[in-house]
């Protein structure tokens, strides 16, 4: 299905599940090159701008969080872009719907007072897009900030499991970001003209937006990566403590099992058949594992 916007001379064609009757109107009313047509039939495409000399072809990527707000998952936003036109396709990320309808509700202020022109439209759609990013990027922020404060905690599966999370979210928003970069420098370079004048502050903003994020990204990697080594550092100092603790208890017991193994045999031994030989016994055993204790204190040991 088609759905159309008519803002002034511009149309935002939206077509959110593309069929190959809506590629076929694409092909006979635009001259888009077939290459263009085929990588909307596939899903999964590298991030990347096609010029041409009357319109534009983007695949872009954004992140978003799944149903449980816990991983974060990849969308792909492609756009044709024309003199009077803008067209996205394929099941694009929920902030370009959520655009679409709200401009097709308020055609006059949806934009605000910004020119009514195409490369105005794609702005708006971009902007919007790296807004949701943003606020992405800021509940993974508020993510870390929560590693932070439980990383002493003494209960480590739920530290472990948030460090898991958060860093496999990063590990995919680099993937997303790292090739997308080169994408929209080509923006403030000049590389893409567009189709109209003093669009550069515009695009220096996107890119403006698009370097923040990135820095924040490289940031939270460096930072997740410190609250790992820090996490793993506390967790083998535990496991050493309490090797520690048993190691000192195995110590001390080895020569009470000595005494108990010898007396526990079936053998003639020294005041074996004495009265009161157990509690002899048992005070010997208080003063080994006394003088033991004593003696791994003074070495600083315990």
């Amino acid at each position: 299905m088609i759905e159309t916007i008519q803002l002034g001379s511009i149309k935002w064609y939206h077509i959110l599940y593309p069929s190959e009757e809506n590629l076929n109107f694409l092909s006979e009313n635009f001259d888009f090159h077939p290459l263009d047509i085929e990588d909307c039939r596939s899903r999964v495409q590298r991030p990347k701008i096609d010029v041409y000399e009357d319109y534009y072809f983007m695949i872009l990527h954004f992140p978003y969080a799944d149903k449980a707000n816990k991983f974060v998952k990849t969308k792909e936003v492609k756009i044709f872009w024309g003199k009077d036109y803008v067209i996205t396709i394929g099941k694009s990320h929920w902030v370009v719907k959520n655009l679409f309808n709200e401009v097709k509700e308020n055609p006059d202020t949806a934009l605000g007072n910004l020119p009514n022109t195409s490369d105005i439209l794609l702005y708006s759609i971009l902007e919007a897009l790296m807004k949701e990013t943003m606020s992405l990027l800021t509940r993974i922020d508020e993510e870390l900030d929560l590693i932070n404060r439980e990383i002493f905690n003494i209960r480590a599966e739920k530290t472990i499991e948030r460090i898991s999370v958060t860093r496999k979210n990063l590990i995919l928003i680099n993937t997303i970001f790292r090739p997308q970069l080169r994408v929209f420098q080509k923006f403030e370079s000049g590389a893409i003209e567009g189709f109209a004048e003093e669009m550069e502050e515009y695009w220096g903003n996107i890119l403006d937006y698009y370097q923040k994020m990135w820095d924040m990204i490289e940031d939270y990697e460096e930072l997740i990566e410190g609250f790992s080594k820090t996490f793993d550092s506390l967790q083998a100092n535990r496991t050493n403590q309490i090797m520690k603790i048993l190691t000192f208890i195995s110590t001390i017991m080895l020569p009470l099992s000595v005494i108990t193994g010898m007396y526990g045999m079936n053998v003639a031994l020294p005041m074996g058949k004495n009265p009161v030989a157990f509690y002899v016994i048992l005070s010997g055993m208080v003063l080994i594992m006394g003088g033991m204790m004593l003696f791994f204190k003074r070495k600083k040991w315990m």
